[in-house]
């Protein structure tokens, strides 16, 4: 890690909260706010476009091999470019959300998504959210979080967020889908979401978003990295 640098880790499952509240907390304490799953949304976004099989290693291999992704900071956020093209909210249609869980289960890739996080350092202090930023990218921050909501609550949070987007909300199918990209994240035998040594868990079924931010940012002040 950076020694200039400081890192939160906020790692859970799809729809736990952890986009909005690394975002707002990134406001707070004026870090930096990075998704690290908007990488691995970006690559199965190019393999979309280029008629690339996610499932095919070797094709994925030689893609992340030709093509160039660039780091870019905007509005105090880290975003990229894919061979010189913002792939924008793409990346959230359906056809990237249904194969990200299998792009983001190969080696290659994630070797690849870790070396671009932590390359990172260099735009500063960074709150950054995935699913293994405490476990697997930053694992001596000693700012870890893990966060997490009951399944049903999560699926409501995630049909609202795709009613929004593409005016549809069949929570049930959004249930089932999460429950496929939990069971995938946890199983694949690269960096498994798992809670990280020393991170504090939080629950956030039945809590704001504002009363999540101030436990992190709390935590921060009382640690003297940022101002009271």
């Amino acid at each position: 890690m950076n020694k200039q640098s400081i890192i939160v880790a906020v790692d859970g499952p799809s729809a736990s909260g952890k986009s909005t509240v690394s975002r707002r907390t990134a406001q707070a304490v004026g870090f930096i706010y990075v998704d690290s799953g908007a990488l691995y949304r970006g690559i199965t976004w190019k393999c979309v476009k280029e008629g690339i099989d996610v499932k095919d290693t070797q094709a994925v291999t030689d893609l992340l091999i030709r093509m160039n992704m660039e780091l870019v900071l905007r509005d105090n956020a880290v975003g990229y470019l894919i061979d010189g093209e913002d792939p924008g909210q793409e990346i959230r249609a359906e056809p990237v959300r249904e194969r990200v869980a299998d792009i983001a289960a190969q080696q290659v890739v994630r070797v690849y998504i870790v070396a671009k996080l932590r390359l990172m350092t260099k735009f500063g202090n960074l709150v950054m959210e995935g699913r293994d930023i405490g476990t697997v990218v930053f694992p001596d921050t000693p700012f870890k979080y893990y966060l997490d909501a009951d399944p049903e609550e999560r699926a409501r949070r995630r049909a609202a967020e795709i009613k929004q987007a593409e005016g549809t909300d069949d929570v049930a199918a959004v249930l089932s889908s999460l429950k496929r990209r939990d069971q995938k994240d946890s199983s694949r035998a690269t960096a498994p979401l798992q809670i990280a040594l020393g991170a504090k868990i939080i629950n956030s079924t039945g809590m704001t978003i504002e009363q999540v931010v101030d436990t992190i940012v709390t935590d921060l002040k009382q640690a003297g990295v940022v101002g009271s």
